[in-house]
């Protein structure tokens, strides 16, 4: 099945089944009015969904809307809990090696993973609101999982069969107010802004066989202002499968239905062993600004491609083995954003 949620003035919106080929959808407020409603309920809503989503693929729903005209919310407009991994050793292993410091072998055996913002997510055409470009702004293109509710504890072999949903991701981060924050040895606050991810959330069963339980095997598409930037596959490199992570956030503490666990970002090695290559020599790119940067000080001593700026265009897309895209693009624009100012008296 697919699901997105559409804009209703709500903090939650509505909940709609989209069709298979992204072209239409329908509310079922009677089954579900929210996704967080059906997710709540799965096992009992469930059949009642899957069965809305065959009718409207044979074109069986005389009330289907179109869905590619609209401008939908995130599928959760928020969650009760984002909690975002870095599973792609190799992008933290190039961060580290761009300011000569050695990758602890710890990373190889334990995930990363830091608390995001879940108040309030951007939808996938919303804007990149920054205030100054100052702050480093980059793009980091991701698959995330959403979660039933999974028991404290859980080992990696049996967190797999909570995932429910599977949908993209761009974790804007602000590159340049990282670093102080981290010195502070608390974690991320002001270097993560708000998420946003694909138009649509996809149950599993949707992706055949490039899922495989644990780990997407596609390629995530990114590109920065009409250009080719990234086609990392998301399979190849994964360190740490969704299990993993999964096992990995509910170590201490259980996790609420509509939990979102993120990849972090997509990154992928040359054939050879060396660091990735620009598409346009042949490779697969990147998933983020900062990773290109890195590969250029290492190669060269030297930083020449700038973080993004106000006007700049991303687009984070997948497409399957038929060329269709399976969660629609997320397609956003950096804006500056200006503060509202008090009224006087």
């Amino acid at each position: 099945m697919k699901f997105a949620t559409l804009k209703d003035g709500t903090r939650d919106g509505a909940l709609v089944v989209v069709s298979r080929d992204l072209k239409y959808c329908v509310a079922a407020p009677a089954i579900a009015p929210t996704l967080q409603a059906a997710l709540d309920d799965w096992h009992r809503l469930e059949p009642r969904l899957q069965e809305i989503y065959r009718m409207l693929n044979n074109g069986e729903l005389g009330n289907a809307s179109r869905f590619d005209t609209l401008n939908p919310a995130s599928p959760l407009p928020r969650a009760f809990q984002w909690a975002d991994g870095s599973a792609y050793v190799n992008h933290v292993e190039l961060v580290r090696r761009a300011r000569g410091a050695e990758l602890p072998p710890s990373f190889w055996t334990d995930p990363l993973m830091y608390q995001g913002g879940s108040d309030g997510f951007i939808g996938p055409n919303d804007d990149i609101l920054v205030t100054s470009e100052d702050y480093g702004i980059d793009l980091e293109a991701e698959v995330a999982v959403i979660t039933d509710d999974v028991p404290m504890a859980i080992s990696a072999a049996e967190a797999g069969q909570y995932v429910r949903l599977l949908m993209l991701v761009n974790d804007v981060s602000l590159r340049n107010l990282i670093p102080a924050e981290l010195t502070k040895g608390f974690g991320f606050f002001h270097g993560k802004p708000a998420t946003a991810f694909s138009p649509v959330a996809v149950t599993p069963d949707e992706l055949g066989q490039a899922w495989d339980g644990e780990k997407l095997h596609l390629p995530l598409r990114v590109d920065v202002n009409e250009q080719p930037f990234g086609r990392a596959d998301a399979g190849q490199d994964m360190t740490f499968s969704f299990p993993q992570l999964i096992a990995h956030a509910a170590k201490t503490r259980h996790l609420g239905a509509g939990t979102i666990i993120g990849s972090g970002t997509v990154s992928n090695k040359d054939p050879d062993g060396s660091p990735g290559r620009p598409v346009a020599e042949g490779g697969r790119g990147y998933s983020c600004v900062a990773e290109l940067r890195m590969i250029e000080k290492i190669n060269s001593g030297e930083v020449r491609t700038p973080f993004l700026h106000f006007g700049d265009r991303v687009r984070i897309d997948m497409l399957d083995n038929n060329g269709a895209s399976v969660f629609g693009a997320i397609e956003q624009t950096v804006v500056r954003y200006m503060p509202p100012q008090a009224e006087n008296d």
